[in-house]
């Protein structure tokens, strides 16, 4: 593998500058003294982009082959087309990293594309985001407090995981959690995909639109992530199908509990019911975290 570039005080394209790239690219300008370019299909994107000075200019032409860091900030399908595009004009030892929220068919895909143009890939996954998309939704706080996820492989150089950590650090994130792509997926599809299923389900009752003045806390915490772009979420379901699905048979036998003891009027078995979620949640909340970058 090339030795990797220094990033951090070199060039760093971002292509994307939706929500999470247009982030980036605002919480980079703060934390870091590279020059920050932007790619984004939208001209008007990329105008406010400058405008509001998130990046210092737009990588194209020859500007894409200056980058010492690669970010695909893009849907999981256009992080492969994308990077099969310009990964001839990068040059060697350019670091290249995603922050898709799948990562076995993104480092399936992307790794090879990325070895064979002596690329170094590591799959990244900012654990970090808002209902809404878009640039105007972007914010440079957006990661303060949150947790990152790298996949690298096991020949990655340790430079690069070195790079990665700093860059997380700086991005104000508060741990970082260095994993397999098997065991993201697994993990992903129980904290963050299986809560978007069950809100889109939730908020499908009649009693959804009446709310007003029956509702608090509870509600807004299982609704919150329903309004989310379909899109994009319909593809990272899709790709990650086995370990979604698993979750979500295994919460139809637990709901199926409860709806069992409801028409029994079993109370006994509901209290059972409910002080193991109770027992559960004690038990997550007691184990080890990933580690604390603060």
């Amino acid at each position: 593998m090339a030795k990797p570039n220094n990033p951090l005080n070199g060039t760093i394209v971002i292509c994307g500058l939706g929500l999470m790239g247009g982030s980036l690219a605002f919480a980079l300008q703060q934390a870091v003294p590279a020059r920050i370019l932007g790619m984004d299909r939208d001209p008007d994107t990329l105008m406010q982009a400058l405008r509001r000075r998130a990046i210092d200019d737009v990588a194209s032409g020859d500007l894409i082959g200056e980058a010492d860091m690669l970010i695909l900030a893009l849907p999981p399908q256009a992080t492969v087309d994308t990077l099969k595009e310009l990964a001839p004009q990068l040059k060697p030892g350019t670091i290249v990293t995603d922050v898709c929220g799948v990562k076995r068919f993104i480092v399936e895909a992307c790794d090879p594309i990325c070895r064979e143009h002596d690329l170094l890939f590591v799959g990244g996954h900012p654990m970090a985001g808002k209902e809404k998309s878009g640039f105007a939704q972007a914010d440079a706080a957006l990661f303060n407090g949150a947790c990152y996820i790298l996949t690298p492989a096991e020949d990655l150089p340790t430079e690069v995981i070195d790079v990665m950590h700093e860059l997380v650090r700086r991005l104000g994130c508060a741990r970082l959690t260095v994993t397999t792509p098997e065991v993201h997926d697994r993990m992903i599809a129980f904290t963050s995909q299986l809560p978007h299923v069950l809100a889109g389900c939730y908020v499908q009752s009649p009693c959804s639109a009446r709310h007003e003045g029956f509702s608090a806390g509870s509600y807004r915490d299982v609704s919150r992530v329903a309004g989310v772009d379909e899109t994009l979420w319909s593809e990272l379901f899709s790709i990650n199908r086995d370990m979604l699905e698993s979750e979500v048979e295994g919460l139809i036998v637990r709901l199926e509990d409860v709806r069992k003891a409801l028409k029994d009027n079993d109370r006994e078995r509901l209290e059972h019911l409910i002080k193991e979620g109770r027992l559960s949640k004690v038990r997550a909340d007691e184990l080890p975290q990933s580690e604390d970058l603060t």
